[in-house]
């Protein structure tokens, strides 16, 4: 374990899609600061806008960092070491986070380190602020569940930086789906808490709706089908409002489909990974009450601990991402060259920092704003 003193305290920002954050970290992961602003003017529009989405980033990120340096009792002068999202995520998102903590980063001569989103999200169990009291970190191994608005994965985490991924959704995220759901139930953006609130008025055996995947071999997961069998259950009612009541049930109804999904999915991958020691479940949708229960029924079945991050934690934050720069900087890994290229897909598997040739760099930036592909 490396001495990472020097290198702390730390500054992370994320800026991977709607949300902007900055978190200061000690070196014992400890948070000294940290802010999160949401962006409110994609409700409107029924989803982010990634072009809307990065201006809001660039407006939002200097009056963020100096309240972060505040709360620390910091000056920037006090920071040893920089780190943001570089990937997946809205490419414009990440220009803006990294190219800001970049330039701090060389305005006072300190390293910066790019850190990938998704790795943020399957340690945050292991952050000191993420553990409840009594609780403690869960060891290598472990199963994640990640499940946000963007991503929707089955990973083992067998050490920091060695993650073995058993499957993923082939079509849309569960995040997605909730959203989308929720939209046709009139529920506006974001949709899973609304969706979620509403279905406690219904009953989930309402409508026998699909359960795409279960029972079959295998981790991966598939929403499109479910969003469509909702759909098809509204179309008759045409333009006119649906009666709460049914939409009460289409939503309990929906819920309980895909918590019947990823349980199934999980037990799956419990007979894939037996010598795990805990089920963690991370991302947005880890907030949804009905799917934490689930989760923990089948984490006490099999003998393994279940954690769950705090809700504030589940969602897109930065204090994740100076966790993992921690966690990596622990295991003796320098500070990646400055020059670190932000990336809207970067698989797990592709441990190594992404530095694109000159001829590269325009397409890699270039991308539409497409979240980490299933492959």
């Amino acid at each position: 374990m490396s001495d990472i003193s020097h290198l702390t305290p730390l500054l992370a920002i994320e800026t991977s899609c709607d949300d902007t954050a900055c978190a200061i970290l000690d070196a014992h992961g400890a948070l000294l600061g940290e802010s999160v602003l949401s962006q409110e003017d994609h409700a409107a529009l029924g989803g982010v806008v990634p072009e809307l989405a990065a201006r809001a980033h660039l407006k939002a990120l200097p009056e963020l960092v100096e309240l972060t340096l505040r709360r620390a009792g910091l000056e920037l002068e006090d920071i040893a070491l920089f780190a943001a999202t570089t990937g997946p995520g809205l490419i414009g998102g990440l220009i803006v986070g990294s190219s800001y903590a970049k330039g701090l980063a060389m305005a006072c001569g300190k390293p910066f380190m790019g850190i990938n989103h998704i790795e943020g999200h399957i340690l945050t169990p292991r952050l000191p602020a993420a553990l409840r009291p009594g609780e403690t970190a869960p060891a290598f191994p472990y199963l994640a569940l990640l499940v946000s608005g963007g991503h929707c994965q089955c990973i083992t985490v067998e050490d920091t930086g060695q993650y073995r991924r058993l499957g993923g959704t082939i079509d849309d995220s569960a995040g997605e789906a909730f959203d989308k759901v929720a939209k046709m139930l009139g529920l506006g953006w974001p949709g899973g808490p609304a969706l979620e609130k509403l279905a406690r008025e219904g009953d989930p055996q309402a409508y026998g709706l699909p359960r795409p995947l279960k029972g079959r071999p295998g981790c991966d997961f598939s929403f499109s089908g479910l969003k469509t069998a909702v759909a098809r259950h509204i179309e008759p009612y045409g333009r006119e409002a649906l009666p709460r009541q049914v939409a009460a049930d289409l939503a309990a109804s929906f819920q309980q489909a895909v918590t019947d999904v990823m349980a199934d999915r999980i037990l799956n991958a419990l007979a894939l990974v037996p010598q795990v020691t805990s089920l963690v479940v991370a991302g947005g949708v880890a907030a949804n009450g009905v799917l934490r229960q689930r989760l923990e029924e089948i984490a006490s079945q099999h003998g393994i601990t279940f954690l769950a991050p705090p809700l504030r934690l589940c969602t897109d934050n930065a204090a994740m991402i100076g966790w993992a720069a921690l966690e990596r900087l622990k295991q003796g890994e320098v500070p990646d060259d400055i020059t670190l290229a932000p990336r809207p897909r970067w698989p797990l598997s592709e441990r190594q920092p992404y530095r694109p040739q000159a001829t590269q760099e325009t397409s890699s930036t270039g991308h539409s704003s497409l979240m980490e592909p299933s492959a």
